[in-house]
């Protein structure tokens, strides 16, 4: 029988490459004791621009007893970033491309049973020019960051080489209320140097364990060699898996019997669903619609990076709860096995997706390594139900141009499509892919990131694009699967605007952007940017470096912003009351407005214990305007709402001040996803009259990209010269492949019309080298 022993114990690391470190005998004195999860950013990959990045060492003894002959052993790891190779007793056992995916070696010929072995194991993450993400808008963190195992098994077993799989596939072929035909596809490996007969055994449980239906297959597997067993079986009348209302789990029990002898065992929890996505009804489960309010979700977490723990992801997952989404979008990546589960277990439905992000390589052409995660991301997570969408691009475009991508994107649907057609395809295109664009008819259904009200233009420009798109393609499902504002609890306002990070602009912004959406049925679904605070090392805003700060949480989980509570009152049952601006305490105002998010029918206002006002929510809010202030010593203010015999309530204290507090104001030069990359000139004439420039195809301009200016020596200059030297920024890999003119749309406060211009002056003095005899 199988046997699984955890090895997350008992390793020593070294934060630099060593030569010899895979060898026997090695001197570790000065390494550091670790246990895994282990990441060596944990603190580095969210702090500034430059974390660590190269290959470092983990070595640990292996302790192997003697096996009966013909036992094989594997190990296993869940996630190490990105590049790993792995030795036993000197030998090298393999080598892993990619950093998200689980991956297993055969070691059973490096083993010496009975005696202690040497398990020496190199992770780095560099980024190399054949592996993805080749740059991205998150920090890549290095290390063994999900758990190792050994995995001992008989000589004829279910595959473990299958590219990371459980070997076992569930595949459900046709599911109503009535019956669901479904088949369990299982691969047979043996290891022996003859032929074996064995019975495949199959029962499928139901929630309570008890045999819902079996069915058994005799088949011979020869020797060396991997057999494929399909069988089929049918469950009457099945209990649906009907996402959060009813996450009904069967189980699937594949037993490899020779004789009297169970040899292997795999356990598949599943569920049976059906689902589609309509253009004008959006999406729809076991025949019902069902609003898919989603969040998206990256793995890391304050000093801990990716290396987080069980509890951890439960903890994810019922904040996530609380806020009463129905869907997670698990960007941008594979993300641990447990989490899966979790979405299984509660009904979340699933976006999931490899990152195949922003750039392509340059050299590598074919989409070797992408296609080998895509394979890698379907074949591992087959079987769970909450999947319902495989991701194969996001903002891929960024890049530029490339009829290449064009290409990968169009082989990376068809070999998802090949993997498993019983799900659908989806990308997330960037803001400025054009509505007619053939990428959108390339997957089954596609999303868009879009950042109006952040980036560019105002929240109230949804409206018009998700209309305008619908109108133009009313036959593509059309999703939001990114939108957002950054939002830092340190920076309150009572004049929110746009780009100014405060917790008072982040709200407004979702309120504003919630309500579009919620006009919109046909949105087949919407995903905030992001449920959590991330680490990204390329980024510095708002004072805070190394960090996205758009999640509805802090990085550390502490504190839901007020946003949180925004969603909460329009997505959940859960009763309850808040009062914003808690953190906003100090106020240079003598009456100030009051806003609170909540789910019941109507609020009471008290300041300083003395009734002020009732009101019912509209879309989940209730403002209080004008509500006098104490000029001296502290306003206490409560909101009171009463539903059946349950009370609810919320306070805050509020301070009148002569001054505004400076604290509560973002640093002048709070940077911003593109002020941070360029430093403009203080000489420069705001008040100079430039003329409109004849663009010709002839000569550079800002119709090129930042990539195509920088690499001439003229126009360099002239870039250099109005913009600072930005090409050594940590964001510089990511936006050179964008033309000066689609940054102006995302900056358009640094790249006015008169810059525009001023550049485009300059510029087109400039030939270009086909144009010049």
């Amino acid at each position: 029988m199988r046997e699984i022993i955890n090895i997350n114990q008992g390793w020593v690391f070294k934060k630099e490459d060593v030569a010899g470190a895979e060898q026997v005998v090695h001197d570790t004195k000065d390494w550091q004791n670790v246990s895994v999860p282990h990441s060596w950013n944990a603190v580095d990959g969210a702090n500034g621009f430059e974390f660590y990045k190269g290959a470092c060492w983990y070595r640990r003894p292996l302790d192997i007893p003697e096996l009966p002959e013909g036992k094989r052993i594997f190990i296993e790891f869940q996630g190490a970033n990105s590049l790993t190779d792995v030795y036993v007793n000197g030998k090298h056992q393999g080598h892993h491309r990619g950093g998200y995916s689980t991956f297993r070696f055969d070691i059973t010929d490096a083993i010496e049973f009975g005696r202690q072995n040497m398990l020496a194991v190199k992770v780095d993450n560099t980024v190399v020019d054949d592996v993805y993400p080749q740059v991205a808008d998150f920090t890549f963190f290095g290390g063994i960051y999900r758990d190792v195992q050994l995995v001992i098994t008989e000589s004829i077993h279910v595959d473990l080489m299958d590219e990371g799989s459980q070997g076992v596939y569930v595949v459900q072929e046709e599911v109503t209320e009535q019956q669901a035909d479904v088949k369990v596809i299982t691969r047979l490996t043996n290891e022996n140097d003859e032929d074996k007969k064995v019975r495949v055994w199959l029962d499928i449980l139901d929630a309570d364990g008890k045999v819902v239906t079996y069915n058994a297959k005799e088949v011979e597997v020869a020797a060396y060699q991997t057999e494929v067993v399909e069988i089929p079986f049918s469950i009457d009348s099945p209990v649906l898996w009907n996402g959060k209302e009813n996450p009904y789990l069967y189980t699937s029990a594949v037993r490899i019997q020779s004789f009297n002898d169970t040899v292997d065992e795999v356990e598949i929890p599943f569920g049976v669903r059906y689902f589609e996505v309509d253009a004008e009804q959006g999406f729809i489960l076991n025949g019902q619609p069902l609003r898919l309010n989603g969040v998206s979700r990256h793995q890391d977490r304050k000093e801990k990076g990716w290396a987080i723990s069980k509890e951890d992801h439960i903890e994810d997952m019922e904040l996530i709860k609380e806020v009463g989404a129905t869907s997670i979008r698990l960007a941008h990546y594979q993300h641990d096995q447990f989490f899966y589960d979790l979405c299984d277990q509660e009904g979340m439905v699933i976006w999931a997706e490899i990152p195949f992000i922003s750039v392509m390589s340059k050299g590598e052409l074919e989409g070797i390594n992408a296609k080998q995660q895509m394979r890698e991301l379907v074949k591992q997570n087959f079987n769970h139900p909450s999947i319902m969408f495989w991701g194969v691009q996001n903002e891929i475009q960024i890049g530029g141009e490339r009829a290449e991508v064009r290409r990968l994107v169009q082989e990376l649907h068809d070999l998802t499509k090949s993997l498993d057609p019983t799900r659908l395809t989806t990308q997330a295109n960037v803001m400025f892919v054009e509505n007619d664009d053939p990428y959108n008819r390339m997957t089954d259904i596609i999303g868009y990131n879009k950042y109006y009200g952040w980036y560019t233009g105002k929240a109230e420009d949804f409206a018009p694009f998700i209309d305008g798109f619908h109108k133009e393609n009313p036959d593509i499902p059309l999703g939001i699967s990114e939108y957002g504002a950054e939002g830092i609890i340190e920076y309150h306002t009572d004049d929110p605007q746009v780009k100014d990070y405060t917790e008072e602009y982040h709200a407004l912004y979702h309120e504003k952007v919630w309500d579009i959406f919620a006009e919109r049925p046909f949105l087949w679904s919407t995903y905030v940017w992001n449920m959590f605070d991330f680490g990204a090392n390329i980024r510095d805003e708002g004072g805070v470096q190394g960090r996205n700060n758009k999640g509805l949480i802090t990085y550390d989980r502490k504190i839901k912003k007020d946003a949180f509570y925004m969603y909460k009152a329009n997505w959940s049952d859960e009763k309850f009351v808040h009062l914003t601006g808690k953190r906003y305490i100090e106020r240079a105002t003598e009456t100030t407005d009051v806003k609170v998010y909540t789910n019941l029918p109507s609020v009471t206002l008290l300041v300083n214990g003395n009734p002020y006002q009732t009101l019912s929510p509209f879309n989940g809010r209730v403002i209080f305007k004008d509500v006098p202030l104490l000029t001296e010593g502290n306003t206490k203010l409560t909101v009171v709402s009463r539903y059946g015999t349950e009370t609810f309530e919320d306070h805050a204290l509020v301070t009148y001040v002569s001054e505004p507090n400076e604290s509560y104001e973002a640093p002048e030069e709070k940077g911003g996803v593109v002020a941070n990359w360029f430093t403009m000139p203080d000489d420069l004439d705001d008040n100079e009259e430039i003329e409109e420039v004849t663009i010709t195809d002839d000569v550079y301009s800002t119709r090129d990209t930042f990539e195509v200016l920088m690499d001439n020596e003229e126009t360099r200059k002239v870039l250099v010269h109005y913009l600072g030297d930005f090409s050594e920024k940590p964001m510089y890999d990511m936006m050179k492949s964008m033309k000066v003119n689609m940054m102006a749309e995302m900056a358009d406060d640094l790249f006015t019309d008169q810059m525009l211009r001023r550049l485009n002056r300059e510029l087109t003095k400039v030939k270009k080298p086909q144009a010049v005899k």
